[in-house]
């Protein structure tokens, strides 16, 4: 898991809920990377689908754009897999 800073809160507040207590993201990196897919619970990045790490770190986020659709439910099996 990654602990987000707080300077993230605001932009993730102001974006919807994908569902109950979480958001699906884009993740943007200063180096151009961008991981997709990306589970976002209580300003933790708790997993990225297809992935067993988080390759990065915190500084190296640029920014992060919430994707998720909320009344979407296809292909959400991942997020509660352990």
């Amino acid at each position: 898991m990654l602990q987000l800073s707080d300077k993230w809160g605001p932009r993730l507040a102001q974006q919807l809920e994908t569902g109950m207590g979480y958001q699906i993201a884009t993740v943007v990196l200063s180096d151009g990377r961008r991981f997709n897919d990306v589970l976002i619970q209580q300003g933790l990045i708790t997993r990225i689908k297809g992935l067993t790490v988080i390759p990065f770190n915190e500084p190296d986020i640029i920014d992060i754009i919430v994707t998720g659709d909320p009344d979407n439910a296809a292909d959400k099996e991942w997020i509660f897999d352990p």
